[in-house]
């Protein structure tokens, strides 16, 4: 059971920032598991097992990220993260990656935590399935987006096309006919929650706020593909 991250915690991440280095990462490398891997762990499995319960046919699996960087693109930091996340997901087909499925997450830094819902690197065929059935049935995102636009907790963060893919039916949603890939997303500095199970409750209250955006977003892949002609005129458009 989750029981909190530790200043211990903090200093690791702090002094591997620092001192990014095998010698250094060797020689500390049990406080890392032990106060930082471990516990990360721990609130991931307790998460799945929440949102599991709330979701229990999508099969829900959970990643905890390795410490080391990809060697090909270290693009010339040192080999090792100075910081740690996990996903809950829905299990990705044979080749297929992560990253282009709705994921909720949770990241702990040296001095931030951020955690929300994430679509990273979706396919283009995704997110011109996502237009067309906003543009056939506007009314649920737009009540997804009025609820999102109140909420304190959580912000849309996007990566946009140069311009729109296509004409939104309102201004309110137009934001969704430029994005290439989002995240509803939540950071702020270190607070005390995080040394202790409180965390755990935030985490859990945020998630049940946004299992009806991850429900829209799992939908899309009952879509029927969008019109070839759309999606080919819009290729061009960066």
């Amino acid at each position: 059971m989750f029981e909190g991250f530790s200043q211990a915690t903090v200093d690791f991440m702090w002094g591997i920032r620092f001192n990014n280095n095998r010698e250094w990462y060797q020689a500390h490398k049990d406080e890392y598991l032990t106060f930082f891997y471990q516990p990360m762990t721990e609130l991931a499995d307790e998460t799945l097992e929440f949102l599991s319960a709330k979701r229990p046919d999508d099969g829900l699996i959970r990643r905890v990220t390795r410490i080391y960087r990809d060697a090909r693109r270290l693009f010339g930091r040192g080999p090792y993260k100075d910081h740690l996340w996990f996903t809950v997901e829905r299990p990705t087909e044979p080749g297929g990656e992560w990253t282009g499925k709705p994921a909720f997450w949770f990241e702990l830094g040296a001095d931030y935590w951020s955690y929300g819902l994430g679509y990273w690197m979706p396919k283009p065929v995704t997110m011109a399935k996502l237009r067309a059935k906003i543009t056939r049935e506007p009314e649920p995102m737009e009540r997804l987006t009025r609820k999102l636009n109140r909420n304190p907790e959580f912000t849309l963060d996007t990566e946009n096309y140069r311009r729109p893919r296509a004409d939104a039916p309102s201004e309110l949603l137009a934001p969704w006919y430029r994005v290439k890939s989002f995240a509803i997303t939540h950071t702020e500095p270190l607070t005390e929650e995080l040394y202790s199970r409180a965390i755990v409750e935030r985490i859990q209250t945020g998630f049940t706020f946004l299992l009806p955006y991850y429900d829209w977003l799992q939908s899309l892949d009952a879509e029927p593909e969008p019109d070839l002609y759309e999606r080919k005129t819009k290729a061009g458009h960066t």
